[in-house]
């Protein structure tokens, strides 16, 4: 079978998959990791944001072009709006997802609590490290589009490993 007709298959679908593994996806534990990394889209680097529960499941992720407040905000809202309120996040000493935590409590009125611990945090870094070594077999990524539908069907597979 070609590569081309994997990655069609891939585009096409991903997104319908994403949507049912939502569904049918457990629930995760209240206390996350979050963090993010860097995908190399079209010679970019692209900032993919993940979350680990502290069990090691995976919570949510979402790749974006910028690593802004804005990004890390719309992330924390997805995450939350799929999983629920958590009532510990666990960050590096990032200042967009520090922001971004603390605009989402001002303005839903909640008290969802920073942890600032790099060491509380390898939970989530070495979760990256499966993603990054799927990336890393393939050719590279020429679309951000392909670079996200391809992204979440990684994703998928990492929580059907994980039993999710």
């Amino acid at each position: 079978m070609d590569h081309a007709t994997i990655q069609r298959w891939v585009f096409k679908f991903s997104p319908e998959l994403d949507r049912q593994m939502r569904k049918r996806k457990k629930a995760v534990g209240m206390s996350w990791r979050m963090d993010e990394t860097y995908v190399k889209v079209k010679g970019e680097w692209r900032y993919l944001y993940r979350a680990v529960d502290k069990e090691g499941q995976t919570v949510d992720f979402l790749l974006t072009r910028r690593r802004k407040r804005m990004s890390a905000q719309s992330f924390l809202i997805k995450a939350i709006e799929t999983n629920g309120r958590p009532d510990t996040i666990t960050i590096d000493k990032s200042g967009s997802n520090t922001s971004a935590i603390r605009v989402y409590n001002k303005c839903s009125c909640s008290q969802i609590k920073i942890r600032q611990c790099k060491y509380l945090n390898n939970i989530v870094e070495q979760d990256h490290r499966f993603v990054k070594w799927r990336i890393q077999q393939g050719l590279g990524f020429k679309e951000f589009e392909s670079a996200r539908r391809t992204l979440a069907g990684i994703e998928i597979v990492r929580m059907i490993r994980k039993n999710q």
